[in-house]
């Protein structure tokens, strides 16, 4: 009997473990999880999307600041990544004037999904609209029609004479931005020519310490080292139209709103944030980076 009871005993231990690990099986198996498709914002929160898929909304759900100008034009939505600095140089303009046009009290403190002005506020509240920037609004800007203009009358042609032919090539511009007469800001040897996908602008090779000259008349709108993959910078504005970047110096020699001359010494050449040494030379044309050889005059 006492070996009948103990068989039992035994037998009814391995029923019930069987049964906690089927349990076990069961409970790890459960429901399958929700993904989670909520848009960028802080990590186990829930914030409102626009179109765009970035926030409208804090974690708290309070309405990002500008959030009532994104889509217009002359304002930008901030994206993950972004700082004042770099959406300053994709937009042309100076950061220390994003910073006073939006009342930043902290340049280094944006939010993805906030909605700033990057263009000038102009007197009664009135924006123009800027020229097409990448990533500047999402609605096109309102136009207006304007009244019909005759075409002009072609002078007679006088027997025997031949009409001069008109000169192929678009117009020069009419505000003469483009005619800055441009030079090279260094001497050295050509690396890296311009590719819109892998290189915004031209890399010239030279030695720790080599001159770097502005490229044209303009004014300082930013020297330091707060863009990534910039090393020192130095940024200046020419015109409305026109920015031009020198990076990776070793040394800056100017400062923030000081103006200077084409041909001026503005930095030293280095390999701040580089593998070697060189400039980094980029032309922004409305925020937008051109190749700068179709600017530069041809070396000898």
């Amino acid at each position: 009997m006492q070996g009948s009871g103990r068989w039992h005993t035994l037998a009814w231990m391995g029923a019930a473990a069987a049964c906690v690990v089927l349990a076990g099986c069961a409970s790890s198996r459960g429901p399958a999880p929700v993904e989670d498709r909520a848009p960028v914002g802080m990590a186990g929160t829930t914030t409102a999307s626009s179109a765009s898929g970035l926030p409208t909304t804090d974690a708290s759900g309070k309405p990002l600041p500008g959030i009532e100008n994104l889509g217009k034009p002359g304002y930008y939505a901030v994206r993950p990544g972004d700082t004042v600095r770099r959406i300053a140089l994709d937009t042309g303009q100076n950061w220390r004037d994003i910073v006073r046009w939006n009342g930043l009290d902290n340049p280094d403190r944006i939010e993805v999904g906030q909605v700033l002005r990057v263009v000038p506020p102009v007197a009664g509240g009135v924006v123009t609209p800027p020229p097409a920037v990448a990533g500047v609004g999402t609605l096109p800007p309102t136009t207006t029609t304007a009244p019909a203009v005759p075409p002009p009358v072609a002078p007679p042609v006088v027997a025997g004479s031949t009409p001069t032919p008109k000169p192929a090539g678009n117009p020069p511009s009419a505000s003469g931005d483009d005619d800055l007469g441009w030079i090279w800001p260094a001497q050295g040897a050509l690396i890296a020519g311009f590719d819109d996908a892998k290189n915004k602008g031209l890399d010239i090779a030279g030695r720790a310490g080599d001159p770097v000259l502005a490229a044209a008349d303009g004014k300082v709108v930013y020297a330091g080292a707060g863009l990534r993959g910039y090393g020192n910078l130095i940024i200046l504005k020419h015109n409305n139209t026109f920015l031009t970047a020198y990076a990776h110096n070793q040394a800056l020699l100017v400062k923030e709103d000081q103006s200077v001359q084409k041909g001026q010494k503005i930095a030293e050449m280095g390999s701040s944030d580089a593998d070697r040494v060189k400039l980094h030379f980029e032309i922004r044309r409305q925020g937008k980076p051109v190749d700068p050889s179709r600017y530069l005059p041809a070396r000898p």
